[in-house]
């Protein structure tokens, strides 16, 4: 109802700050929500940057094989600003060197979606690449990417594998080189290969061409079970030769202990393949220094969770290589080396 002058009445009035008052709740409420979704969005976007990247790290031997391999690539993600439990988390996975056991630790690490599955060896990564053929796989070493069926080519990978490589054949010659030095009248020598490993295939031919060089007899035996390891030892002496080379096997490198005491047993010079092995007291190593490659392997994990695609992603060459002599070892098979050969070497073990 109006009034005589035009204004409205006190009703009027009533009504309009009643009006006012709940558009100023509805304001309000309205305002609530905002800040709360955009709250709800700030949780989830900080939840989101704090996830934490997890992978996992298989390997064919026993943890206690391995305890240098992994001290390194524990370096290397943190020479690249990792620490695990914080901003990653690595499973370690070991078959204990039961091959038969490998499909099923791969499928472990596979069932808990990692992101990156980083393999010790061949054995590794081919049971890794039977588990998966989506998550991305770095290989600390392999004797031969291409021919082991990994990679389609060193610089091109164009799968879910890539890393490091160990292609190095010539070495092999030159630790037949080494043996003739430090057993000069060598005449024979037993090489153990285990057949499992595809890339020993280059590494037996660069033998048998030193060996041709050098006018030294190969025998060649098959190791693919610890019960093999003392037989073949025995063979090889039975079979007059003066001297061994042990191939790269997984089975070898789990049971290294077993292996130098059968070296000392024969008396027979024995070279290795790793540093691991000449520590564990066998004689002597010359080769490329795994513990190097695999610190390398965590740039490659860094790469990949940064968004790089293993396809795209070049397999490295090793780059340090190392002799490494344990005198103990020969003066237990009464064997002396001679100084030009200990002159040359990165490491004496006393």
């Amino acid at each position: 109802m109006w009034t005589e002058s035009g204004q409205q009445g006190p009703r009027q009035d009533f009504l309009r700050s009643k009006a006012s008052a709940l558009m100023a709740q509805r304001l309000v409420l309205c305002g609530a929500v905002c800040v709360m979704l955009l709250a709800l969005c700030a949780t989830a976007e900080a939840q989101q940057a704090q996830k934490v990247p997890r992978i996992g790290f298989l390997l064919a031997s026993a943890s206690s094989s391995n305890s240098d391999r992994i001290a390194a690539f524990k370096q290397g993600l943190r020479e690249l600003g990792y620490a695990e439990g914080k901003n990653i988390i690595v499973d370690y996975r070991y078959a204990d060197g039961k091959l038969d056991r490998l499909p099923g630790v791969a499928g472990e690490l596979v069932g808990r979606n990692v992101e990156v599955i980083v393999t010790g060896g061949p054995a590794d990564t081919l049971a890794a690449k039977k588990a998966t053929s989506t998550i991305p796989i770095v290989m600390t070493f392999d004797n031969d990417p291409v021919g082991n069926g990994f990679v389609a080519s060193l610089a091109r990978p164009g799968g879910n594998i890539t890393g490091l490589s160990t292609l190095a054949p010539e070495l092999s010659g030159k630790q037949l080189e080494l043996l003739k030095e430090i057993v000069p009248k060598l005449s024979r020598v037993a090489v153990f290969n285990n057949s499992t490993n595809p890339g020993n295939v280059l590494v037996l031919r660069e033998i048998e061409l030193a060996a041709a060089a050098l006018k030294v007899k190969v025998q060649t035996l098959d190791l693919l079970d610890p019960s093999d390891i003392e037989p073949a030892f025995r063979t090889a002496s039975k079979n007059h030769n003066e001297a061994v080379i042990v191939v790269g096997s997984a089975m070898i490198n789990s049971n290294r202990s077993q292996v130098v005491k059968s070296a000392v047993k024969y008396r027979l010079p024995t070279m290795f393949y790793t540093l691991e092995m000449v520590e564990a007291g066998g004689l002597i190593t010359y080769g490329v220094n795994r513990n190097d490659l695999t610190r390398r392997a965590a740039t490659y994990v860094d790469k990949i969770l940064k968004g790089a695609k293993p396809a795209d992603l070049p397999v490295a060459q090793p780059t340090k290589f190392d002799l490494v002599i344990n005198l103990k070892a020969a003066k237990q098979i009464g064997l002396t080396i001679p100084p030009t050969v200990l002159a040359r070497a990165d490491k004496v073990i006393k």
